[in-house]
């Protein structure tokens, strides 16, 4: 059986699939810049806030000095081959972090020295552990006024509830690393920090990393009985040992092996990256994935190059104009004009190009196999999500969520000429990014383009513009709106009409109790539609009851006050009284959403508006003006410290209370604060 490899050679053993994720502004495009320079991928190292930086290719990137899309790069080091997935930090764009996390075997997660576990972190560990992601913590920025590393190991366990275990100390007088399992200290020189310098410990060295081995080993030792005896018993324990057990740990979720330096500062780069081959798994290494094949029943896709073809489309891209599909292989061999079929969609496209990508540029290849991630050009239908496979042999991988959106605008071409060409342009950035939608407000005509976020919104029309020369007029911002009921309650309703169709008359009749009530928050919808069937004698059709569910969902298109979507809400069918003939499946499916609708109607409805959770962070003297000014826009204070002269308050408020807040904040702050806000549950205020 072949185990398949990389198109240059490297056997999938000696290859690794990480992503880098952090809070926005923690450096993890200034890291990624380091580790393509040091392993020889990069000739030179491009910075962020010179709009340099290779990874953020992107012109509104580069404008902005953040990171907007995943870029997917690649790189040797000591004999292996690292593909890295460069993540955005902003939480308008957590779509990408969230794509990336479902096709990578491992994960570097960056984290500020000084500011420790961020609101963003919290959302991109949260996505890690969804899909099981095995991660290591990079703690960067350590030669801050500030920074601490023993407190941003506390801030995971506080604030994340995971075991961070120290691998290497900094000591930031020196700009040097303490490895805590090879008992050594790195030190980097040279123009780029290219050169590493290995040494033995000073005596005052040693006893700094003898307190971090114990706390590592302990750690260690809690989860591996022959480890742990040996630590009790005060054994010698060797590299090799104390490797194995932290990688096995690593790979099952229970450690987080932490590491330290200065991305930026060009130190403490190179033993994370030796770590990265040490602790992250191969693709041979990780459990075989799980999907549905057509009979419904659950399969493992085992990493085999010669088995049948199972692919993950991740992300789709427009690159140089034209249509791209970033694709995980996880099963079988992908060749260049093979055809491949969308799973559960019967459709069979052929794939063109099959490219290897390095962050915007493509390197045709004629074929890749199982643990490769690649560019598939030629396929005009396929989008995130969807599961390609060979057409005969077809199963589903689980498919990628996107959040709803959550703030709207109206927007119209500048020139009448450009509303076909405005449609189609964003119907192909809809496509690249799922937490886009567009839609037309069916009462005033206008169309309304939805997304995550202020800046989300900016960064589309600012794409509009520079590729598509497509100039908007953008309306105020509208709020995405959701309805609940305010109360349970149970109301009759039916049909009872005559339709007249040419010389044919048909009657409808039919009467449905149904029951509405609210559900608690972030719970969904829940539809129950198991009536009790009048005359009781009756039993009813396949149809007759697909009807009476059909017409309880019917029911849910908007709710009873401003018709926004309906949101925490049960409903449950009670009863359906039927009049033999005139009760058919239209007749059925008229009266059940008309029930409904008179139940909510009556039960009154209560409109929710997206409550978000705030991190801001200001110098002391500006705490009182900023809590204040929150508490004025009916914000509910969570979380309130002080440190390094810097407060950090922590509060959930309505996201129309915050619209164009970053600006009002840096006016208050004399441009030093900071606001971080990320969507939490809809609510009523």
């Amino acid at each position: 059986m072949s185990k398949g490899k990389k198109t240059d050679g490297v056997p999938l053993v000696k290859v690794r699939n990480i992503g880098i994720a952090a809070h926005v502004d923690a450096g993890k495009t200034t890291l990624t810049e380091r580790v393509l320079f040091y392993t020889g991928a990069s000739h030179k190292i491009g910075e962020v806030h010179h709009g340099t930086a290779r990874m953020d290719w992107q012109a509104e990137e580069q404008e902005h000095g953040i990171t907007i899309t995943a870029a997917v790069t690649q790189c040797p080091w000591k004999d292996h081959h690292i593909q890295i997935v460069d993540t955005p930090g902003h939480v308008d764009f957590t779509i990408e972090v969230e794509r990336s996390m479902r096709v990578l075997d491992g994960a570097v997660i960056v984290m500020d020295g000084v500011r420790g576990v961020e609101p963003q972190t919290e959302t991109v560990w949260r996505q890690a552990n969804r899909f099981d992601v095995p991660r290591m913590v990079f703690v960067n920025k350590m030669d801050r006024p500030g920074a601490d590393f023993d407190r941003a190991l506390e801030s995971i366990r506080r604030r994340l509830g995971d075991e961070p275990v120290p691998v290497c100390v900094p000591v930031i007088e020196s700009q040097t690393v303490l490895h805590v399992i090879e008992q050594r200290a790195y030190s980097f020189s040279g123009e780029k920090g290219e050169e590493v310098s290995v040494r033995d410990l000073e005596p005052h060295e040693q006893e700094t990393v003898a307190a971090y081995r114990e706390t590592l080993l302990l750690a260690l030792g809690e989860h591996d009985e022959t480890l742990g005896e040996k630590v009790i018993m005060e054994e010698e324990i060797g590299e090799d040992e104390i490797w194995s057990v932290l990688a096995r740990l690593t790979q099952q979720g229970v450690v987080r092996p932490a590491f330290s330096g200065s991305a930026l500062r060009n130190w403490g780069v190179q033993p994370m990256l030796d770590a990265v081959i040490k602790l992250m798994p191969s693709p041979l290494e990780v459990p075989p994935v799980e999907a549905t094949d057509a009979n419904g029943e659950t399969v493992l896709v085992e990493m085999d190059a010669d088995q049948p073809l199972v692919a993950l489309v991740f992300k789709v891209q427009l690159i140089d104009g034209r249509r791209h599909c970033f694709a995980r292989i996880y099963r079988g061999t992908l060749n260049a004009g093979d055809q491949v079929a969308r799973s559960g969609k019967n459709m069979v496209e052929r794939v063109a190009r099959v490219f290897d990508i390095d962050a915007n540029k493509k390197t045709r290849i004629e074929s890749a196999s199982a643990g490769h991630i690649v560019v598939l050009a030629g396929l005009r239908h396929a989008t995130t999500g969807d599961t390609l496979c060979t057409p005969d042999t077809q199963v589903l991988l689980e498919p990628i969520l996107a959040r709803e959106p959550v703030l709207g605008l109206a927007i119209e071409p500048e020139s009448s000429r450009d509303e076909e060409k405005m449609v189609e342009v964003i119907e192909k950035m809809c496509e690249e990014d799922p937490t886009l939608r567009f839609d037309e407000d069916q009462e005033t005509g206008q169309r309304i383009l939805k997304g995550m976020g202020e800046l989300h919104l900016q960064i589309a029309f600012e794409r509009m513009k520079r590729e598509f020369a497509v100039s908007v007029l953008v309306g105020k911002p509208r709020v995405v709106h959701r309805e609940t009921v305010a109360q349970a309650l149970t109301a009759t309703g039916g049909v009872d009409r005559v339709l007249e169709m040419g010389t044919v008359t048909k009657e409808l009749k039919a009467q449905v109790t149904a029951r509405v009530r609210p559900r608690d928050r972030g719970t969904g919808i829940e539809v129950t539609a198991t009536p009790k069937w009048l005359p009781p004698e009756l039993t009813p059709t396949p149809e007759q009851a697909e009807a009476v569910r059909l017409g309880a969902n019917d029911a849910l298109a908007g709710g009873p006050t401003e018709g926004s979507p309906l949101e925490d809400v049960g409903i449950e069918v009670l009863e359906v009284q039927t009049f033999g003939p005139a009760s058919d499946a239209q007749a059925l499916r008229i009266a059940t959403a008309s029930a409904v609708r008179d139940a909510m109607r009556q039960a009154g409805g209560l409109v929710m508006q997206p409550i978000m959770k705030v991190e801001v962070v200001v110098p002391d003297d500006d705490t009182g003006r900023v809590l204040g000014d929150l508490q004025s826009k009916g914000a509910t204070i969570v979380g309130h410290a002080t440190d390094m002269e810097m407060s950090t308050i922590e509060a959930e408020c309505g996201l129309t209370q915050l619209l164009g807040y970053a600006t009002a904040l840096r006016s208050m702050t004399k441009g030093r604060g900071q606001f971080t806000m990320e969507f939490d549950r809809f609510d009523v205020l």
